[in-house]
């Protein structure tokens, strides 16, 4: 057993062309991002769609540096590929409403003036007492105290009152 490398050159050459590392971190960012459009909007649970696959890219890529690559620039190589896919698509979502509607979910409304819309809560796989779940979170006893309940793009629970008659 070595508790040191013999040649400590051989961890940080880069032995995978850069050109077939770009090509892998961009496929897998964009065909996640894409498969993700697919999945409910509570999936990551309150994070957004690009940054949970940001976020598990990156762990993944940190991860192979430590033991899969033979060197550790690959692995780096890999994440600043992913932290650059992240950045540029999030500054063109931000300036493009095409791209913004590409990579995010839009909200569902799933209460409406206190009528539960049923279809909206099977789309989005969410049970009758996750909602009231919601709902006393918000100090909210029923759903005819309720304007709207809305599952945003990135999974929270928005919940608007009605108000008070005088």
């Amino acid at each position: 057993m070595t508790w040191l490398p013999n040649d400590w050159s051989a961890v940080f050459v880069i032995e995978i062309p850069l050109l077939e590392l770009f090509v892998r971190g961009s496929a897998l960012y964009f065909a996640i991002l894409f498969l993700m459009r697919f999945m409910p909007r509570r999936t990551g649970g309150e994070l957004a769609t690009m940054d949970l696959i940001f976020l598990l890219l990156i762990a993944e890529a940190a991860s192979s540096a430590f033991g899969d690559y033979p060197s550790v620039a690959e692995g780096l190589i890999l994440v600043i590929v992913l932290m650059g896919w992240n950045f540029v698509v999030n500054a063109a979502s931000y300036h493009s409403r095409f791209v913004e509607k590409l990579v995010s979910s839009r909200p569902i409304e799933i209460v409406r003036n206190g009528k539960i819309l049923r279809r909206n809560m099977r789309r989005e796989f969410v049970t009758e007492e996750e909602l009231m779940s919601a709902l006393r979170e918000q100090g909210v006893d029923s759903v005819d105290q309720v304007k709207s309940v809305t599952i945003e793009g990135e999974g929270a629970i928005t919940v608007v009152k009605t108000k008070p008659a005088n």
